[in-house]
């Protein structure tokens, strides 16, 4: 452990003030001092950040493949090191950060394999027609070009995954550009582990120095510059609202405004539909216990909203729901700063108007702990306050009993935007409230049939984003492969020479992916 910040190839210890990541578990603070950037460190990393793009930029995608999985080798190399880090700074299991080391692992070979694959670059060619009447039509061809430095912030609840090698990372290096990372301040080891083996991947296959780069640093200063500096061309983040919502004003007000494609979760309503909860009433109550208090209910794709309407079987279901959440254990959270959250909002919502708690594990909490719990509340009462719709994170979630069909019509209107909404139903249900799948769609990024929120797929269908707030722009997902498309534009090039042509659109196509032709998709030259 050195404690210092990467600029590049080269480490700084110029920072005098120093940072001491957290052992949320044993509620101490764990050994080893890392340095706070300093403005010399920020500007530093951002110019090389912006003179490694020129380069770095017009990488083949075949070298930038390399590189991505040069990064998935040292990680794996770093062992029980980074393992054991990453436990003790976050307070996972180490089943769960071996799969998300899995996973991180996983997402930087699917940019690589994208990047050979070439279909991302959306590249489209429109030849030209010299004797088209009354105008010649001239030759066009178009690609999504990389847009510059990407500063990311990582999250707290994934140490690894979506975090400082993690899918905001491995995306913005497959698209072209450089990457300078905000670490967190609960996993300063591990960051730094990680930070040393993407810089040993980069030298290894020949990147340009300051390809990557990683800040660390106390409050809110080091993300304000950041966000702020004229390198800086977009910013991945995955947090809170409050959060995401300072960083993408502070975008909007740069003289060069930039984009920010800010996740910053959702309550994740479910709809059980009658005669689905009526055939399966203790088994769902059990498998839904379970997804709340997974992870001790850290997701973002969390289930924080359960909807049905009033009838034996959801009374049914709330008590079985209340014996399994009494029965859990309670278990430490990421971070004391979290811990303290969750008791803060979880109280606020047990203390609005109808609101009624039907269980809690009141067991004893260790430090930085949290006891799940369920609470209730009528439809009517949900509808006219808008604070039941915050989302509690960590393992809470509200039951909503609607009156009619009618009365969850409006429940659905009246919700914001989500990165999921789940329907339990069987195919008779599915039919009858159609109208109202329909109407939740407009609300959501993914919509989910008869399982739960918790877990997402990476892979080329999933779409992690959703409808403000869930996210700053839906039309954009944080994972999968089209998360590189965040940091890509496209470019047209009319008329233009050969030899001036990215690889892509040249006439021989070099590498043979598969493009449009005058409107045919074809990986033949042209």
């Amino acid at each position: 452990m050195h404690g210092n910040n990467r600029i590049g190839f080269e480490l700084s210890d110029k920072g005098t003030a120093t940072l001491q990541s957290f052992n949320p578990a044993k509620a101490e603070t764990r050994a080893g001092k890392f340095k706070g950037a300093t403005s010399e460190d920020i500007e530093a990393a951002m110019t090389k950040a912006k003179i490694a793009f020129d380069s770095y930029s017009q990488t083949s995608p075949e070298k930038r493949a390399q590189f991505l999985e040069a990064i998935a080798d040292e990680i794996l190399n770093l062992g029980d090191e980074l393992v054991h880090a990453a436990m003790e700074e976050s307070a996972l299991p180490e089943g769960r950060i071996v799969g998300e080391r899995g996973r991180t692992m996983g997402q930087l070979k699917l940019f690589a394999s994208l990047l050979r694959d070439g279909v991302w670059v959306e590249a489209t060619i429109d030849t030209a027609q010299p004797s088209r009447e009354p105008l010649p039509k001239p030759d066009i061809r178009k690609m999504l070009r990389p847009i510059g430095p990407v500063v990311v912030f990582t999250a707290s609840n994934f140490p690894l995954a979506f975090s400082t090698a993690g899918g905001d990372t491995a995306s913005a290096l497959a698209s072209g550009c450089p990457v300078v990372v905000k670490a967190h301040n609960s996993h300063l080891q591990t960051n730094e582990l990680v930070s040393d083996a993407i810089a040993r991947a980069a030298e290894k296959t020949g990147m340009p120095d300051g390809v990557y780069s990683s800040l660390a640093g106390e409050g809110f200063e080091l993300g304000t510059t950041l966000v702020k500096h004229p390198n800086t061309k977009a910013v991945a983040f995955t947090g809170s609202l409050d959060g995401g919502m300072a960083l993408y004003k502070m975008a909007i007000e740069r003289d060069e405004p930039i984009p920010v494609f800010a996740e910053m979760g959702s309550i994740n309503p479910v709809i059980f539909l009658p005669e689905k909860l009526k055939a399966e009433t203790n088994d769902l109550a059990k498998t839904y216990a379970g997804s709340i208090t997974l992870g001790v209910g850290q997701f973002c794709t969390n289930p924080g909203l359960l909807i049905g309407l009033e009838s034996r079987e959801l009374d049914q279901f709330c008590e079985t729901l209340a014996h399994e959440i009494t029965t859990s254990a309670a278990a430490t959270m990421l971070n004391e700063g979290i811990a303290n959250s969750f008791s803060k909002n979880k109280e606020t919502s047990l203390t609005q108007n109808g609101v009624k708690l039907i269980s809690s594990n009141n067991v004893e909490t260790p430090r930085n702990g949290a006891n799940a719990a369920v609470a209730r509340v009528s439809a009517t009462d949900f509808l006219s306050n808008p604070n039941l719709q915050h989302e509690v994170f960590g393992p809470y979630s509200l039951i909503v009993t609607c009156r009619d069909q009618s009365q969850l019509d409006e429940v659905i209107t009246q919700l914001s935007g989500q990165l999921t909404i789940t329907f339990m139903g069987n195919e008779n249900d599915l039919k009858t409230f159609e109208k109202q799948i329909h109407s939740a769609e407009k609300k959501t990024g993914r919509l989910i049939y008869n399982g739960v929120p918790t877990g997402v797929e990476v892979c080329s269908s999933m779409q992690h984003g959703g409808p403000f707030p869930a996210a700053t722009d839906s039309r954009f997902t944080s994972v999968g492969s089209d998360a590189i498309k965040r940091f890509a534009r496209p470019v047209s090039y009319q008329n233009a020479p050969q030899f001036l042509l990215p690889d892509e659109l040249k006439n021989e196509n070099p590498n043979g992916i598969w493009r449009s032709v005058d409107g045919i998709w074809t990986n033949n030259g042209v």
